[in-house]
């Protein structure tokens, strides 16, 4: 079976992802540089995850290596390419800027390079909520303008968008671009707010809690990701007849380009995740309340009409079902 190429495979979306479409019986060919962004062993005992699965097979590698990325497409020839490989995080952009232009530049510059060549059926990536920086018309939609972002890793972004779009109008890829909104679940990043939350909870120690408590996110359980990508997947865009229209949508274009947030479609306040944190914990936080950070929204919220109308999928989990199940895998996978 032609393989499904998914970069970033030992990152948390992208072990979910390898798995679902391993256990739909696809062939997976995952590759990762497994770097040292956050704790090692997460990433190889996801890897071990996938390793027991048939039809698995792990690269690893650094796709920034151009030379190594043009050889891997040259071999695996794949059907369709899942890119999640990038440098995550947006205060680690101010604290190492370099990390994001050859992850999430160069990187993805070899990944269009490497499907120019070997011609998939669709190249679908990851974005981010992060591209619509400063917008304060809620929720946030595929048509707003997103030229105004307020960190380098959401800058990086939507470069990534730009250069998808301008492969899928030079050389015909059918590429689309899914803008993440906080995504939370079993396997999630260190770095990330529920998991940083719950070990500090357990561990008796006090949680940041920024902007003052007055923060919103449109927190997506992983499942829900997955599922849109795979469907997603499947579908590949295609020029639009109506090449006028299709201009004055900035998440679409001439060419075989589209992109969709993929998000719950209701902000939720922080101090609710927190409170469902503490029931699901039987704990009480103790909590420290700090301004805003460098680079946060105060606030984050998808509308996600465009992915239903195109797949007939809109995210379902809800935090009161989806933050439970992240503490049950946290304290099954750290014994706690």
């Amino acid at each position: 079976m032609t393989p499904v190429l998914v970069t970033g495979v030992a990152g948390f979306i992208g072990f979910h992802l390898a798995k679902r479409l391993l256990d739909d019986g696809r062939a997976v060919v995952g590759v990762d540089s497994v770097n040292e962004y956050y704790d090692r062993s997460l990433k190889e005992a996801r890897l071990h995850e996938l390793e027991g699965c048939a039809g698995f097979r792990f690269v690893r590698m650094d796709l920034a290596n151009r030379e190594g990325t043009a050889r891997l497409f040259a071999e695996v020839d794949p059907r369709e390419v899942a890119h999640l490989a990038a440098q995550a995080g947006v205060r680690y952009s101010m604290e190492n800027p370099h990390a994001y232009a050859d992850s999430n530049l160069v990187a993805f510059l070899n990944v269009l390079e490497g499907c120019r060549v070997s011609r998939p059926t669709h190249l679908v990536y990851a974005s981010t909520s992060s591209v619509y920086g400063s917008n304060t018309v809620m929720p946030f939609s595929e048509q707003q303008g997103v030229d105004h972002p307020i960190s380098l890793y959401a800058a990086t972004k939507r470069a990534n968008e730009l250069m998808a779009h301008s492969y899928s109008h030079l050389y015909g890829l059918p590429t689309t671009g899914l803008r993440f909104f906080t995504v939370y679940g079993p396997w999630g990043r260190p770095d990330m707010a529920l998991f940083i939350f719950t070990k500090a909870i357990l561990e008796g120690r006090p949680i940041p809690i920024f902007n003052y408590g007055q923060s919103g996110r449109d927190f997506t359980y992983v499942d829900d990701i997955v599922e849109a990508f795979v469907r997603v997947l499947a579908h590949p865009p295609e020029p639009a007849p109506d090449a006028t229209e299709r201009l004055t949508d900035p998440s679409s274009g001439t060419a075989p380009f589209q992109i969709f947030n993929i998000g719950q479609q209701a902000p939720v306040p922080l101090m609710h995740v927190v409170e469902l944190l503490e029931k699901a914990l039987g704990r009480t936080a103790e909590k420290e309340f700090l301004p805003p950070q460098a680079g946060d929204v105060a606030m984050t919220w998808a509308a996600a009409d465009a992915l239903e109308r195109a797949t007939g999928f809109r995210p379902r989990v809800t935090v009161e079902e989806g933050v439970p199940r992240f503490v049950a895998w946290y304290r099954q996978y750290y014994g706690t």
